[in-house]
């Protein structure tokens, strides 16, 4: 029988549900792990290319019908320290942002703060690998993931999901589990299963990966304090929040397009 393919981010926020599946019968069985860019992770679940992904929130529009198949999410009550705006300049004198090309949701939340909340009209750039090298003069970018532990020299460093909670007073979702078709039992529950064992084993996550931590990161700091993983009543609100911002945007952005095609 052909195997599961269970599709996800291979950042450090992510360890802990990887080893919780590389600790599964059930999964080693059954399942194939993948490890991707939030991005791609994003378009392999759009393209149907695999059963279940750790995908970021900001695609749930774009998806006709899917499935949260997990009760665990990589999520924030406070500072979430990966996923930050990097500037040389205050918010104010920010003319252009590059957006991080690894991203599928930190860049359209930066866009809904620069408006709603910063009230800054930036110009937001795709970027390329090596972009981070860019961020100078009156030009920022969102930087992502396990990089936001080595770019650590820029004079401002915005939270993004500090920021956001200080916008509506909700914790932030970044990932969640998805599935576009229905799942059977058996195998929800040893997901599950598995993702429990992961963010409940915090130590032994630590003491296996800990040769791979930048030098920068405090593992036990980041996994007990900045990443908060069980997608409660109160994260699955501020999910939904994000979720409407993002139906606004995208209608506007329709709009435009349709205006500047009839005007062609």
């Amino acid at each position: 029988m052909e195997k599961l393919k269970i599709v996800m981010v291979s950042y450090y926020n992510s360890i802990p549900f990887l080893y919780g599946l590389q600790h599964s019968e059930y999964i080693k069985e059954n399942c194939e792990i993948i490890l991707k860019y939030p991005s791609e992770c994003a378009q392999m679940l759009l393209d149907k290319q695999c059963d279940v992904a750790l995908v970021p929130v900001g695609i749930i529009p774009d998806l006709k019908i899917s499935y949260i198949v997990s009760k665990y999410c990589i999520g924030a009550e406070g500072k979430v320290r990966s996923v930050i705006l990097a500037s040389r300049v205050p918010l104010e004198q920010i003319s252009k942002v590059y957006l991080d090309y690894q991203s599928a949701t930190s860049v359209r939340l930066v866009k809904i703060l620069a408006k709603n909340y910063w009230k800054i009209n930036p110009e937001f750039v795709q970027s390329k690998p090596g972009y981070e090298k860019h961020i100078k003069g009156t030009t920022a970018g969102v930087i992502i993931g396990d990089r936001c532990f080595e770019y650590t020299d820029y004079e401002y460093q915005y939270d993004l999901a500090e920021q956001w909670i200080k916008f509506t007073n909700y914790p932030f979702v970044f990932a969640v589990w998805l599935a576009v078709k229905p799942m059977k039992a058996e195998v929800k529950k040893a997901l599950n299963e598995a993702l429990e064992y992961g963010v409940t084993n915090i130590d032994d996550v630590i003491q296996t990966y800990k040769k791979e931590f930048n030098k920068n990161m405090n593992p036990w700091q980041y996994y007990k304090e900045n990443i908060s993983y069980y997608l409660n009543e109160s994260k699955s609100k501020g999910m939904n929040s994000f979720i409407k911002y993002m139906y606004v945007e995208n209608r506007k952005e329709n709009v435009l397009k349709r205006q500047l095609f009839a005007s062609k």
